[in-house]
């Protein structure tokens, strides 16, 4: 699952890496949700370019966005035979530049967040899909989703489902779409090997989108998670007071 990412590296290395010719500035992102504009790396005409698109993937045929549900991800094992993803696959492959995803391990009645990243520190590139939405007044919205695979024997710990994570060795051939060959670019959609991956649990401040600094990573201590244990329990006793139905922020991939 990758309902959140994040991005810290520098905009210079993310450009070296994934060889786009634009250069662009952007502050590091510790809490990047559905719907926001996101990096994406695409290729036209036999050149990478870095392009900005929502986060939350609209194919062409859908009339009205707002009756059409948040699609964010795609998954690997169905993608060419989804109506949604048939021809993004050929023709519209991307990158998602990343430093690292969260993920919500359900213990007991609650949900733990923890922060993954490559073992290494190196910089992930997401596999996506894109699309362009065009609107009955000829408004035009770049939208993206990612691509998810099962994940290995230790990420499954977390959840059974990560995103596919693609090496920079095979960049250019996820992101080649010249030839609309499909076939040569499925075997890439497969989730991180054993080991490749840490990870460690971090504080409930990530679950709301407004919460966005460098202190989301940190692993939480025992007496923060005392804490917000604590509050968790007060909150629980609240809600049986007043039932009404609450949202924690947090959006999912699947």
């Amino acid at each position: 699952m990758c309902g959140r990412f994040v991005i810290t590296s520098p905009p210079e290395a993310l450009r070296r890496l994934f060889g786009y010719a634009e250069q662009p500035n952007f502050p590091p992102r510790y809490n990047v949700a559905p719907t926001q504009p996101i990096p994406v790396v695409v290729a036209e005409n036999g050149f990478r370019h870095f392009r900005l698109m929502r986060w939350g993937f609209l194919p062409a045929w859908v009339k009205d966005p707002r009756k059409f549900t948040l699609v964010i991800n795609a998954r690997s094992e169905t993608v060419r035979e989804k109506p949604a993803f048939r021809n993004a696959i050929k023709r519209r492959r991307c990158l998602i530049p990343a430093d690292g995803y969260y993920e919500w391990q359900v213990s007991g009645a609650r949900k733990r967040p923890y922060f993954i990243h490559r073992r290494d520190g190196q910089p992930l590139g997401f596999a996506a899909l894109a699309e362009t939405w065009m609107g009955p007044n000829g408004e035009e919205l770049d939208t993206v989703a990612i691509m998810t695979a099962p994940a290995s024997a230790d990420l499954a710990e977390l959840h059974h489902r990560v995103p596919v994570t693609i090496a920079p060795d095979d960049f250019e051939r996820w992101l080649d779409s010249r030839t609309e060959d499909v076939e040569g670019v499925m075997t890439l959609l497969t989730g991180p090997a054993v080991g490749e991956f840490a990870w460690h649990e971090v504080s409930t401040r990530v679950n709301r989108v407004a919460n966005d600094d460098a202190q989301l990573l940190l692993p939480i201590t025992e007496l923060e998670r005392a804490a917000e244990e604590a509050t968790s329990v007060r909150k629980t006793v609240s809600r049986k007071a007043d039932p009404t139905p609450s949202d924690d922020g947090q959006g999912s991939l699947f």
